[in-house]
């Protein structure tokens, strides 16, 4: 049996996104919802707290998405965390063929009503593949 999705970390550097998406996942989800700024912030957050999923901005000024993705998984104790990439440039980075060591990407903007549950689908398909 799966586990719940409980934990998320949230990178963004628009404190927009980081309302709604705390908001929403909080309020709708039940979830507990960390957040960061930008990318080194992030790491920080990984080392302190239990996350079980990163929703990461991938434009953000000093350290990037791509950037921290490769932060994130050459660290031995955070290589095999779910992330979804969050962006309005969806061309670059496809929804169908998400960039390698991502699990998906979503679209910026994004339905907050409904981010919980995508979040809930990608993290059961996340436990349900092979390692």
């Amino acid at each position: 049996m799966i586990r719940p999705l409980t934990t998320v970390l949230c990178v963004d550097d628009d404190p927009d996104i980081l309302a709604v998406v705390s908001l929403a996942l909080r309020s709708l989800g039940g979830l507990e919802v960390h957040v960061a700024s930008e990318g080194r912030t992030a790491l920080g957050v990984l080392e302190r707290a239990a996350i079980d999923m990163v929703l990461l901005d991938v434009m953000m000024p000093g350290m990037d998405g791509p950037e921290t993705l490769q932060a994130i998984r050459a660290n031995p104790a955070t290589s095999t965390l779910p992330v979804v990439f969050m962006t309005a440039r969806v061309q670059l980075y496809g929804q169908a063929n998400p960039p390698a060591g991502v699990l998906a990407v979503i679209a910026k903007p994004f339905d907050p009503v409904s981010l919980t549950s995508r979040l809930q689908r990608l993290w059961a398909e996340f436990h349900a593949s092979p390692a």
